[in-house]
């Protein structure tokens, strides 16, 4: 966020938590007086408050694998999607068993303990690969994991919508 606040582009922002908005117009002020305080509200990623096709790009960093259910990252990803404009892109980064699928243990309904004792909500390559054909999505870059040390995968998924 603060490379797009100090370089100029109008920069959108959503939490759940009245702090965190309250945290980033103060960051947004400071190093981008002219970005409108107005841009960043408190909704959820399922519910987006932005009309369709508003967006040239998305990010989505360690939000998605917040999700409670298989149906709830569903309706955060299509939230997403819906808001980007044709030619734009979605930069999600979020947890996977992608490296560590022996180590995880289910929970329920796509939710698991991670070996790091955290639970997330998981992804694999099939599921995004799934995504991306359902989307309508072009890989913009091959997807990418980072395993940290057996506790936890980082997945990096780079779309395109058509």
């Amino acid at each position: 966020m603060h490379y797009f606040l100090q370089n100029g582009f109008e920069v959108f922002g959503i939490d759940p938590s009245t702090d965190a908005i309250t945290q980033v117009k103060q960051l947004s002020a400071t190093l981008a007086p002219k970005n409108p305080a107005a841009n960043f509200v408190v909704a959820n990623a399922e519910k987006l408050p932005y009309r369709a096709e508003f967006f040239d790009l998305a990010i989505c960093s360690a939000v998605l694998h917040f999700a409670n259910s298989h149906a709830h990252f569903d309706a955060m990803l299509r939230s997403v999607w819906r808001v980007l404009k044709p030619g734009g892109y979605l930069f999600a980064r979020l947890a996977s068993d992608i490296g560590i699928e022996d180590l995880v243990h289910p929970i329920d309904d796509g939710v698991y303990l991670l070996p790091d004792g955290s639970t997330r909500y998981l992804v694999n390559q099939e599921i995004l690969l799934r995504y991306t054909d359902e989307l309508n999505a072009e890989l913009f870059e091959p997807i990418k994991t980072t395993n940290v040390q057996n506790l936890r995968c980082m997945t990096t998924l780079c779309l395109r919508k058509k």
